[in-house]
């Protein structure tokens, strides 16, 4: 599960900025909404307000940092991405930090690094300790070679494994250690370097963000025909028309046909990275872009197999395409699986989790959420505008977030629960009312009415 993020130095946030999982133990409501790991309590949702441009969307943008920079290293485009509201954040180290559980291990991992260089300047990953202490599994500074921390204790064989990966790693200046520690690797069961894997599989596999834009997904859900069954069922309760949903196969050409170039180009350069990447066989993953929703199958150097969205209306003779749909229908499509899956321990990060629903359609779809994953190890990190759902009997104070930007335009944020409000506060009129921040604030601005122009005059 995850604990903390934690974000310096890049995009609109300036300095160590972080949003916590950890509860408060002063709030007794909603005690659901909580999962005890040893002797820490953590929350299963975040919410997140704030002002359009308030930097609520850079957060999210920096979950999918973390995984772009694992997956590619750090990214051409990522030059401009510090915080460009000094001068002196150009040369400045930008930092990037989850903290997170496996099983019931505890372990944060990070790195810094001078963007508009693309040079990681730091790495590491630590095991967290109850006592508050914390054991360090690597380091890495600057272009030195990667070290254990001294409680890792290897075989000889182990021991020279090592050796090779890290001295072979030394001046990799823009990629990330703990991913040349998974490119094509495997460890035993027993492995003392077992963690590589396991915080490496966490942080790809169980962290899964979805924007507006477009959406990526590794689930199983509409690659079979049960699972479809369940989809068409769920997706009647939010009233949307469809009555029944189908796949039906398409060639690549088609596909090509449907979307831009580019966009496939990049789909199948995305499959290529992960299959190299996790040393699989074969892969799939369903796509929702502009054009369409794909499902897409790659095995080997076979030919990949794509699907599509075949959608029924009611008594309609006539199937529908996904691209017919409303925009808030296509929105439900990329949130749906969230409500099926039943992939331990995930982390969704949405933005705009609202965008183009109902109100009632949002609150619909988080009581549905919270219901299909109640004592699970299943949470939720999302940003919205919508203030029907800021409601304490949904969401507890320290469950609710706000960003905000500062007089130097950066971001900052903080949570509700250090406003202390009853448990009976209308918290949503509050909000609007501007008593936690993170709302609009507007400027005056006097239309010019001067004198109509001579040859429009009427005499």
């Amino acid at each position: 599960m995850l604990i903390k993020v934690s974000v310096e130095n890049f995009k609109s946030f300036d300095q160590k900025e972080e949003l916590s999982m950890i509860s408060s133990s002063k709030i007794q409501g909603n005690k659901g909404h909580r999962m005890k790991i040893k002797q820490t309590q953590l929350l299963k949702n975040a919410v997140v307000y704030g002002a359009n441009a308030s930097g609520k969307s850079n957060l999210v943008t920096a979950f999918a940092f973390i995984k772009i920079a694992l997956m590619e290293g750090l990214p051409i485009w990522s030059v401009n991405d510090f915080c460009r509201n000094k001068e002196m954040n150009k040369a400045r180290e930008s930092l990037f930090e989850l903290q997170f559980t496996v099983g019931d291990t505890f372990y944060v991992y990070g790195f810094s690094a001078i963007l508009s260089q693309r040079k990681i300047t730091e790495e590491w990953l630590y095991e967290l300790m109850q006592d508050g202490g914390a054991h360090p599994l690597f380091i890495r500074e600057g272009s030195s070679a990667p070290v254990l921390g001294d409680d890792v204790k290897l075989s000889d064989a182990e021991k020279s494994r090592f050796t090779v990966y890290s001295e072979d790693f030394a001046d990799h200046n823009a990629q990330l250690f703990l991913a040349e520690m998974n490119r094509g690797k495997k460890y035993d069961s027993n492995s003392q370097l077992l963690f590589f894997s396991e915080t490496f599989s966490w942080i790809m596999n169980n962290v899964i963000v979805i924007n507006p834009n477009i959406g990526i997904s590794n689930t199983e859900a509409y690659y079979n025909d049960e699972s479809l069954e369940n989809i068409s069922k769920l997706i009647q309760t939010f009233d949307t028309g469809i009555t029944d949903i189908k796949t039906r196969p398409i060639t690549v050409d088609e596909m090509s046909k449907m979307v831009p170039a580019e966009v496939v180009q990049s789909i199948f350069s995305h499959l290529k990275a992960q299959i190299q990447m996790t040393n699989l066989p074969s892969i799939q993953m369903t796509w929702r872009v502009e054009g369409g929703f794909f499902n897409i199958r790659v095995q080997g150097n076979s030919e990949p197999e794509i699907s599509t969205l075949v959608l029924k209306h009611g008594k309609s003779a006539f199937d529908f395409s996904f691209v017919e749909e409303s925009d808030g229908t296509k929105r439900l499509f990329d949130l749906i699986d969230m409500l099926l899956t039943d992939r331990p321990d995930a982390v969704f990060v949405v933005d705009e989790l609202e965008r183009s629903l109902h109100p009632k359609l949002t609150e619909h779809f988080l009581k549905l959420f919270m219901e299909a994953h109640e004592d699970v190890r299943m949470q939720l990190v999302f940003t919205t505008h919508e203030d029907v759902i800021m409601d304490q009997s949904l969401f507890r104070r320290d469950e609710i977030w706000f960003v905000e930007r500062n007089a130097d335009n950066a971001s900052k944020i903080y949570s509700l629960d250090r406003f202390k409000e009853r448990y009976d506060k209308k918290l949503n009129k509050a909000y609007l009312e501007g008593r936690y921040g993170a709302i609009p604030v507007f400027q005056q601005f006097s239309f010019q009415k001067g004198e109509q122009d001579a040859s429009t005059r009427l005499y």
